[in-house]
Formats: C-alpha cells, structure tokens, sequence
C-alpha cells in the first residue's frame, strides 16, 4: 500500500454553515510576487503575496533502543512514529504505540503531537501533548530515543492564486494551498479523509470535491454515522431483503447501491460501530456488498469520501477504529485546521458573511466589531463565526466594545448590570434566527463542553488524571477535548 498523500488545509463554509520568514529549520512560505492585496488586514501592499509554500525535508535518527541506527527522511509534510506500517518510522520498540506521534511541518515550524499514547512522548525530559521541534532536538518515545534533524533540501508547493475555489473561501496560505490541491484531489477517484473540529467546513469540502468530480451529475448521498442506531446502520448502507428482520416487508436498496455513479459522504466515521467496520473494509477494497438477508453480491460505482472530528490514529490505539479500515480510508487525508489558528482570515470571512446577510444599502462593517471577532476564540469555528455575524446583523450588535459583542452574539455570561432580556438570551443559547437543527445543536454542544472543562479544570487545579477521574471520561478523550479548546493541564 502507497503512503497516503496529506494535504494540511483551511477550508470554510460561505454559505450557512503570514508567510513568516524563518531560519534553521523552520518552515519558510516563499513569496516570488508582490501582488500584496490590503483588503483583509493580513498582507499589505508592502507585504508579497505568498505564491508557494516551502520547507525543509527533515530526518529522524534512532539513537537509542532496539532499532539503533535507523534512520528515515521525510517525504511530505506528515512524518508518523509508531510501530503500525502506515507510519513513516516504524520502531520494533514494544513499549511504543502502534501511532505514537506525528510530526508536521506547518508555517511556525515542526509541531510535535503526541497521539494519545500509552507511554506518552518525552521532550527534554518533559512528558508533551505538542511542542515545535528545534534541529538537534531529541525525543524519547518508549525506552527508543530520536534525534530530530532538518536537511538542507527543500520542498516547496503551489498556492492557488485565487481566494476561493467553488463556495470555499479564504486568503491564507493554508486555504489557498488546499486550492491549489483541489483539482487533482477531485479528479481523482481516490477516498479521501477529511479531518476537523466541528465546524471547520468538512461537509462543504465534501460537497465541493464531489461538485468539481467527474462524477458531479451523479448523486452526492451524506451519510452521518453518528445519528443512525447501530442496529440500523448495516441496513441503512447496504439495504435488506424482505424477511431479513422484523419489520423487513419489503426489499430495500441501501446508501451505497442507490447511490450508484455518484460520492458517498460518510460523516462522523469515527462513529462507526467496530461490528460494522469489516463490512465497510470489504467495500472500500472491492466495491461489492450484499444486502442484509441477501446472497447475491452487487457491485459497486461509488466514491467514498469520510470525515471525523476525531483523530482517528489516537481510535486505533484505543481500539475503539480498526487500523486496516483507518489506512484504506487514508488514501487522501486533508486536515482542516480549527478558525483560531488561522486569524487571518476572519476579517475576510466576517466581510463576506455580512454581504451576504445586510440589506443593500447598510454601512460598511464596522472595524471595532471585526477587531472583536479576532480577538475571540471560536470553539464552533466558521459555523460560529458566520452566526455571530448573522445574529449581530439582525440584533443590532454590530456597534459596541467587545464584551457587548460577545453577549449580544454568543450566549457568554453578560457583564453586570445587563438588562434582563441580554442575561436571559445569555443563559438560553437556542438561536434567535431560524438555523438548521443539526447547526443549532453544535453550537451549543460546543459552548457547554467549553464551560463544562474549564470548570472541572479548575476544580482540580489543572490536574488531568483527577479530572479525567471526577468526570468518569477516558483521560486520552479527555486530553483530546481540552486540547481542542486550548486549555493546558498538568498531564501527570
């Protein structure tokens, strides 16, 4: 099996839903123009625009343990450790996860990322979650030691001249580079694997690669796996015969077969039932199922793309996703990076957002407000971002300091003294203009999980094992969770 091809992207939702120059080592984003464009606060007329992205190809080194000498260069932007194949440095080391880290050449540099491991990932004698890598720098995973080196051999990729590709938006580097990968991904029959927080775009990505796909006229079916019973679900995707169950009166084509000659979307995919897994291997290696009850095979002319808001390495290593259905699935892997590392691009998205929602005629959008959405986090990313603006359009909210923002657009605790009306809308997060459900319901997941870790965190003083106890969640879920809101802890 080929190593997978991973594209490190922004994308965003426009419908409801810096090039910094380093040295030794660290990532660069080449300018070779100076079409600099000053609309968004990002880049001036005196800043180039980037047209690529570049970097250096690094190395890492077993200087300790069983496999003493190894020695493997990177090939991409990706570099997986563990002693799962898929990786790029498999380790003999038994006391290594099957992933165990990852390290990704992103604009800052080379961030390290501990996967949930069993033994976890040591950084000059600090046990880690994530941390940027210097030349020379040496990590210790398991009783195995790698030093951690960059080359003089540099990579460098396009970034597409434009600011959107089909109903994707964004100017920066991150999301003009996913433009530029985006014809050769959607041409391609390849599946591919979406991964995000919620409300990063992952629908709408599907939608557009399966819009600029040879197979555009055919049927795009959304599957989300997280919303159908496990008792369903096999039935659900493969269809039944009459009689197969109770309730079974009549024969029934299922997602994949009714879909046939157009894109399957599985959402949610880290949802799946690992009953269900084997089935869906089969079916992504020969593109045939049968039915539930059924004998006779029916082959298949589907494509497959999936997305989660999981990591999906750190499911194989708690066996809750199956390893050999994770490396089918990651033919393609775009990983779409959560609203608040990419700032840049708010006030880009904040303008288009209020062009399409303001009445002709309305003032500009107000720079105060715009500074605001910046300084914000966003725990429900574009989906969030477009609210806001939707709701301040419609409540007046636009003209104010920041904290009025804030309780006039997000449901945050209001400052003292705030009329009833705004405590109330406060405490009741159900949006005040007509959303679909499912966008309704994230936002206000999101909200609560923010307030909800932030109060056990200080509950027991930033301690993860004690919180993880008091909560009764699994601690690698729970570090997964609290790194997704940019908490920090004491990872004991």
């Amino acid at each position: 099996m080929g190593r997978a091809t991973t594209v490190h992207a922004s994308t965003v939702p426009s419908d409801h839903t810096s090039g910094r120059s380093a040295s030794h080592g660290s990532v660069k984003e080449m300018s070779l123009s100076s079409d600099g464009d000053p609309s968004d606060g990002a880049t001036s007329l005196l800043t180039p625009r980037p047209r690529e992205f570049g970097f250096e190809r690094f190395q890492l080194e077993v200087t300790a343990g069983p496999d003493t000498g190894t020695s493997v260069t990177s090939t991409g932007t990706e570099f997986g450790i563990g002693t799962a194949p898929g990786n790029q440095l498999v380790l003999t080391d038994r006391t290594v996860s099957r992933h165990h880290c990852v390290i990704t050449a992103v604009p800052r540099g080379y961030l390290l990322r501990d996967l949930g491991s069993t033994n976890g990932t040591w950084l000059v004698g600090y046990r880690i979650d994530g941390a940027y890598l210097k030349p020379g720098a040496t990590l210790k995973v398991g009783i195995s030691t790698l030093r951690f080196d960059t080359l003089r051999e540099r990579v460098v990729e396009p970034l597409s001249e434009k600011d959107g590709f089909d109903r994707l938006l964004g100017k920066s580097p991150a999301m003009r580079r996913v433009f530029a990968a985006l014809p050769r991904i959607a041409a391609s029959e390849s599946t591919v694997l979406l991964l995000g927080e919620t409300g990063t775009g992952k629908s709408l990505l599907a939608e557009t690669i399966h819009n600029a796909s040879p197979r555009r006229n055919g049927r795009f079916t959304v599957v989300d796996c997280s919303s159908i019973p496990p008792t369903l679900i096999e039935s659900e995707l493969l269809g039944h015969e009459r009689g197969a169950f109770t309730g079974a009166h009549a024969s029934r084509a299922g997602v994949f077969e009714s879909t046939q000659g157009g894109t399957v979307f599985l959402d949610e995919i880290g949802e799946l039932p690992l009953d269900m897994q084997p089935k869906l291997l089969r079916l992504l290696e020969e593109r045939v199922i049968r039915r539930v009850g059924g004998q006779e095979p029916i082959r298949l002319d589907v494509r497959i793309l999936a997305a989660t808001n999981r990591d999906l390495r750190r499911s194989v290593n708690d066996g809750s996703f199956r390893s050999d259905v994770f490396y089918r699935l990651n033919a393609v892997m775009i990983t779409i990076p959560p609203l608040r590392s990419r700032l840049e691009d708010i006030p880009f998205l904040a303008k288009h957002f209020y062009e399409q929602i303001a009445a002709p005629g309305d003032a500009e959008l107000p720079a105060s407000f715009v500074e605001a959405l910046v300084r914000r986090d966003w725990p429900g990313n574009v989906r969030e971002l477009r609210g806001a603006v939707e709701r301040a359009v419609l409540l007046g909210g636009l003209e104010g300091a920041p904290d009025s923002v804030r309780v006039s657009l997000s449901g945050f605790p209001p400052p003292s003294g705030a009329p009833p009306d705004a405590t109330r809308r406060a405490a009741d997060p159900t949006p005040e203009v007509p959303v679909p459900f499912r966008v309704a319901k994230e936002r206000a997941v999101a909200r609560w999980e923010r307030r909800f870790i932030r109060d056990l965190l200080r509950k027991h003083g930033g301690n993860l094992s004690r919180a993880a106890r008091a909560a009764r969640m699994d601690r690698n879920h729970l570090r997964e969770v609290i790194r997704r809101h940019d908490f920090t802890v004491e990872d004991d």
